[in-house]
């Protein structure tokens, strides 16, 4: 990762507020946002420019990062919206809560690259698997919510919920449909139309329904190793689509730890890997993005209400 650049140091520090208006529903509804899927960034340095280029695949460019919260706030925070009635409300919504008010603070995590160029999204774009039965042979499925930037925990919930239930009643997903119709033309074809959409994508040229629909493309990936009773692991970023942050969390682990005073206490923990496409900051900006959220993770209480201003990305 290279070292501060000028830019990253004025989106640190930038105070002007551009605050997005809040909406339900699964996706926003400016047509700007709707129907474009970013926009390019040219206020940035050199090298920044330079080094899609040297790194022309996301598989290049990948940064591995492995991280352990305490979980204790989290549980309390847990218990208290559980008894406010979001009955299923758990640690994969904090994550992505803390995920999105970081996003508001630092915009250039929701960076994407295209074209060998940096985009800044105009959405903020979270994928999740889910599956539909706890069972060996249950399938798995992809939903992708659409969270503002001004989103509190119970915004993220209850679309999480809307999204869960609605593929619950239908059966499939409008990404199962997508992935069905594609694997019904014959074999040898697939590797053709995969390549057809690559080219495509390239240039900017899908269109954006298919965009919204993909799982390859958003702002954040993540999956849950803790409901399968596992550690986390390093998930790959795809090189095909866009997607420059995969966060995968592990199950709840007890350790022993000695307080200041001598004492030995216990507590919960919870492993964090994450992956992440170094083109689109530097590392000082991801390491700022990473205290963000594990600030947010150790005071989730903050996430109950939207941030006081919502700082917009780099031109």
């Amino acid at each position: 990762m290279e070292n501060m650049t000028p830019q990253n140091e004025q989106i640190l520090n930038e105070q002007n507020p551009e605050v997005s208006e809040n909406t339900n529903g699964k996706a926003p509804k400016e047509k700007k946002k709707r129907f474009k899927e970013g926009r390019r960034i040219k206020t940035i340095t050199p090298m920044s420019i330079f080094m899609p280029y040297v790194m022309r695949q996301r598989c290049d460019a990948c940064n591995f990062i492995s991280d352990e919260i305490d979980i204790t706030a989290i549980e309390d925070y847990v218990f208290k919206k559980r008894s406010e009635g979001y009955k299923s409300f758990g640690i994969m919504h904090v994550i992505i809560a803390a995920y999105v008010r970081t996003v508001a603070e630092k915009p250039g995590v929701n960076r994407f690259i295209r074209g060998q160029r940096i985009w800044a999204r105009n959405n903020i774009e979270v994928m999740l698997t889910i599956k539909k039965e706890m069972k060996l042979n249950s399938p798995d499925t992809v939903i992708k919510i659409f969270p503002e930037a001004t989103d509190t925990a119970a915004d993220v919930y209850n679309r999480i919920n809307e999204l869960v239930n609605e593929n619950k009643q239908e059966g499939e997903s409008d990404f199962d449909k997508t992935a069905k119709a594609l694997t019904s033309i014959p074999g040898f074809l697939i590797k053709g139309a995969v390549g057809l959409l690559t080219f495509l994508d390239y240039f900017g040229l899908l269109p954006r329904f298919l965009t919204k629909l993909s799982p390859f493309h958003g702002s954040f990936f993540i999956t849950s190793m803790g409901s399968l009773g596992i550690p986390p692991i390093y998930h790959h970023i795809y090189n095909f689509g866009n997607v420059p942050v995969f966060l995968s969390f592990g199950a709840k682990q007890s350790e022993l730890y000695m307080d200041r005073d001598g004492t030995v206490k216990e507590r919960k923990t919870v492993g964090l890997k994450i992956v992440t496409d170094e083109r689109i900051c530097d590392g000082y900006y991801y390491a700022a993005f990473l205290k963000s959220m594990r600030f947010y993770l150790k005071n989730p209480d903050k996430l109950d209400f939207p941030p006081e201003k919502v700082i917009p990305d780099i031109d």
